[in-house]
């Protein structure tokens, strides 16, 4: 997306981050990824006309959107009631982050969550080590410090055979 300037649209926003904050989702275990996704859209089509910024700003902005949301998700998930009794619903399986290999979807679930969202955050959402502290609520040092161990951790699961 070209420098955000006001003559752009939520639309524009959507079409490019969409698939970034999608695959930031899915890699955090969101509940449901595709309704926070719009939830997420949402948000940002309300408040469009208050925004003023670059595509930097624009891209941390989005993202930290769906970092709040997914702690909402999280939090009403927590404190809807469990049934253990309940027949498992029939439901696809999701499709695997878009754009993403396979394989790294794999060794990004071998991760801890915070590792995780740092490597996600960092990697997928193109995002700087002070935007990633400043969404996670985090000091640099501590994003610096996971994502090394995740990075590490990463490279442990994805060494070929015999290295």
């Amino acid at each position: 997306m070209a420098a955000h300037d006001l003559s752009g649209t939520a639309a524009d926003a959507y079409r490019a981050l969409a698939p970034a904050v999608l695959g930031y989702l899915r890699s955090q275990r969101a509940p449901d990824p595709e309704d926070i996704l719009g939830e997420v859209f949402l948000q940002v089509a309300r408040d469009w006309g208050k925004f003023r910024g670059d595509d930097v700003a624009l891209r941390r902005w989005v993202f930290s959107i769906a970092h709040n949301r997914l702690l909402d998700a999280r939090r009403r998930e927590s404190r809807r009631p469990r049934t253990a009794d309940a027949p498992l619903p029939e439901r696809s399986v999701p499709a695997p982050e878009e754009g993403l290999d396979p394989e790294l979807v794999a060794a990004l679930a071998t991760l801890t969550p915070q590792q995780r969202e740092v490597i996600v955050l960092r990697f997928v959402a193109d995002l700087s080590l002070e935007d990633v502290a400043r969404i996670t609520r985090r000091r640099v040092g501590a994003v610096k410090a996971m994502q090394h161990r995740g990075l590490e951790a990463l490279g442990r699961v994805l060494r070929p055979p015999g290295s």
